[in-house]
């Protein structure tokens, strides 16, 4: 398998190829600036990675020399969800662990993280019952 790629901005990776215009949009979604603050994120969209689960992308950024902590994941139920939740996987502090991120909120999860001023586990915890987060109470 491909290594995962390296950026210098925090990764979104797309695993799902069903729908050009849904990438495109769930990218500048992300990207959009919400008031001051905005994600510094690369998207990246390579056929190399198609199909791939959370735990395969785990196993290429083990094998790889990625420092990375966190993986921003574009899937199918990203595409196809309504309000296209980005899966958000750790691979740092519990690698495997997941999470989901609305695009309005995902500068939230990737200043922070990208920081180090929140863990990933603080995310998790404060998602709905649904495993997606869409902010703080």
């Amino acid at each position: 398998m491909k290594p995962l790629p390296e950026t210098t901005n925090a990764l979104v990776l797309r695993t799902d190829f069903s729908d050009d215009g849904a990438w495109d949009a769930v990218c500048r979604a992300i990207q959009e600036p919400v008031g001051e603050f905005q994600a510094f994120v690369d998207c990246v969209s390579d056929a190399a990675f198609d199909g791939l689960a959370a735990a395969d992308l785990l196993r290429l950024a083990a094998a790889g020399e990625s420092r990375r902590g966190f993986l921003f994941v574009v899937d199918q139920m990203t595409l196809t969800n309504a309000e296209h939740p980005i899966l958000v996987v750790d691979l740092w502090e519990t690698p495997g662990r997941t999470f989901r991120v609305i695009p309005a909120r995902m500068w939230s999860v990737e200043n922070n993280l990208s920081l180090a001023n929140m863990d990933f586990h603080e995310f998790a915890e404060s998602a709905g019952a649904d495993g997606v987060f869409r902010g703080f109470d």
